[in-house]
């Protein structure tokens, strides 16, 4: 699916708000379905580039601060973290073609593994939490695999 596609519908956004759609929808953020979420992000976005500008940043360094205010805690999506974990660890009993399914199908049933990790934390992947989570994933895929198979 492209992402004019994707994004049918949703013309009234401004940059920021389209960008955020298409890394939350792309990612498979919970957030990918909520315009107010969106629309405040972009908002909030576009006024730190509008200060950094008056501010005397080059567009740039506006646009690099603007993004971060975009993105700020969405770096860790639990489909994007479920998805590596199948990659890198089921790659011989989960065929290419099946993942992103198989990945869907599994992340309700893992859920409750991530409701102790605050992935808004935009420096997760770095702590030792990150990789407790991934192994908690990793064991949860093999008993779902040995008990359902794929």
């Amino acid at each position: 699916m492209n992402n004019k596609k994707k994004n049918e519908g949703r013309t009234d956004f401004s940059y920021y708000g389209l960008y955020l759609l298409d890394y939350l929808t792309t990612n498979k953020f919970e957030q990918a379905t909520d315009e107010t979420f969106i629309r405040e992000r972009a908002d909030r976005a576009a006024e730190a580039y509008e200060r950094a500008r008056l501010e005397g940043y080059p567009a740039d360094g506006a646009q690099e601060l603007a993004m971060k205010v975009l993105t700020e805690g969405l770096h860790y999506s639990k489909y994007a973290i479920l998805r590596e974990v199948v990659e890198n660890e089921f790659a011989g009993e989960v065929p290419e073609a099946e993942r992103e399914a198989f990945t869907r199908k599994l992340l309700p049933l893992v859920g409750n593994v991530f409701s102790i990790y605050d992935l808004s934390d935009d420096n997760f992947a770095l702590s030792p939490e990150y990789d407790l989570l991934y192994t908690e994933l990793t064991g949860a895929v093999v008993l779902y695999i040995e008990e359902y198979g794929v």
